[in-house]
């Protein structure tokens, strides 16, 4: 079975990515290859974010591996959070903090359009290619849900009544931004 290294250190997103691409190729978890140290994310787009990563990872280790990076992105913030989901309350990937952030920042705003979109950057063999996967939808008013992590539980789908952290991880993958993302990775592959 193809192996490759996933540059992540987000329990959250190796587990929905294993989980997608089930047993088509084997990811290995960063931690696997010796780097624990924070990865560098200082482009201001997805993709350079995505493409740094990777190549951090590539340089050290000379593996094929991937990186994605992924943005909420809000049309009444023009955009933001954007390429700063992650941090966009604090510098400390504070997922409620970012969440209640949201809320605040959108407290009165009728116009809840959003979008997720994540951008792989793959290196294979010294190669690089990107891919990318969207999704729309909406913001909710408040949390709801359970499941997934980061801003799932005010993330409404287009053509859903209910967020990603409300529905089944199953459910969520077959449609999220990074389930899009990584059938193209598959592909690629």
């Amino acid at each position: 079975m193809k192996k490759i290294v996933f540059a992540t250190n987000n329990a959250h997103k190796l587990e929905e990515v294993r989980a997608i691409v089930g047993d088509r190729f084997e990811i290995v978890p960063l931690a696997a290859t010796g780097i624990t140290e924070e990865i560098p994310e200082t482009s201001d787009t997805l993709e350079g974010n995505a493409l740094q990563k990777a190549r951090y990872i590539y340089e050290r280790t000379g593996l094929d591996c991937f990186a994605d990076d992924t943005g909420l992105e809000v049309a009444a913030l023009g955009g933001a959070p954007g390429v700063h989901s992650a941090r966009y309350a604090t510098d400390g990937h504070d997922h409620a903090a970012n969440r209640a952030l949201l809320l605040r920042n959108l407290e009165g705003v009728t116009d809840r359009s959003a979008r997720f979109r994540t951008a792989i950057a793959l290196i294979q063999e010294g190669a690089e290619r990107l891919c990318e996967g969207e999704v729309r939808g909406t913001i909710a008013t408040e949390e709801r849900g359970e499941g997934g992590f980061g801003y799932d539980s005010l993330f409404i789908p287009e053509g859903h009544t209910t967020t990603f952290a409300e529905m089944s991880p199953e459910l969520k993958n077959s449609m999220s931004h990074r389930g899009r993302a990584v059938e193209k990775l598959a592909e690629m592959l």
